[in-house]
């Protein structure tokens, strides 16, 4: 087990058997010339594949990979706060476990991390270079429409592709759905936030369940909580103290 690492990479998985090792592959070419000391937390949500049994594997052959499996399926955002809580990394990072976030872009977070607390990825420029445009029109909707509800300016609000200190995520609270609303959750803790673009790849291998539905409907009671505590949260800082 490697002691005090910096980084601490956070990854959800649910039926990823095929991406698996291609990804542990990725992230060891993008970070291993880095010259840091990383770890890799993985959080299976209760797949229904070989996964579990792949990731045991895994972390069998390489101290730096910790994985933890649910008792039972609850969700992205569940997966990806278990793997926060667990993590023990000055900096954290969390991506998508089907390749489609490309761990090539770490170093590009870790250089905005000098200057930021939180960066958060945007595929908005590479996918208008080639991806499906149901999922260009969709991700396009639901942002907008999470931006003008939230008071935001994020372009890809739906990109868990993002790094951010420790700190962050300290007072956060947990909720279904918090994934897609972190950058706005940090921001009203006081955090600075930006943006950098990102490359994005055709998924590797599986399938994804997302769709308009999931972008937009399936969120908009998250968003009006969101919206709910923007307004009502107060922050102060304490000027003295005696005793």
């Amino acid at each position: 087990m490697i002691s005090d690492p910096l980084l601490s990479i956070i990854l959800p998985c649910y039926n990823e058997e095929g991406n698996l090792d291609t990804l542990i592959t990725a992230i060891r070419q993008s970070l291993d010339p880095q010259q840091i000391a990383y770890e890799i937390v993985i959080t299976d949500d209760c797949s229904r594949d070989n996964s579990w049994k792949l990731l045991k594997e895994l972390a069998a052959a390489d101290p730096r990979i910790r994985v933890q499996r649910f008792e039972k399926n609850a969700g992205q955002s569940a997966a990806l706060w278990a793997g926060m809580k667990a993590a023990r990394g000055r900096y954290l990072t969390t991506l998508d476990a089907d390749m489609q976030n490309d761990p090539c872009d770490l170093p590009k977070f870790l250089a905005a991390l000098e200057k930021f607390d939180c960066v958060c990825g945007s595929r908005v420029e590479s996918r208008a270079k080639g991806d499906n445009k149901i999922r260009v029109i969709s991700s396009r909707i639901a942002n907008r429409v999470r931006n003008a509800l939230s008071g935001e300016t994020i372009s890809d609000s739906g990109c868990c592709f993002r790094a951010f200190k420790r700190e962050c995520i300290t007072d956060l609270k947990f909720f279904k759905g918090m994934h897609r609303f972190m950058p706005t959750l940090i921001k009203m803790e006081g955090f600075s936030v930006t943006e950098i673009p990102i490359s994005t790849n055709p998924r590797f291998a599986g399938k994804t369940n997302y769709g308009v539905w999931n972008r937009l409907f399936s969120s908009f009671y998250d968003l009006l909580a969101v919206r709910w505590m923007k307004k009502r949260m107060f922050r102060f800082k304490i000027a003295e103290r005696v005793n």
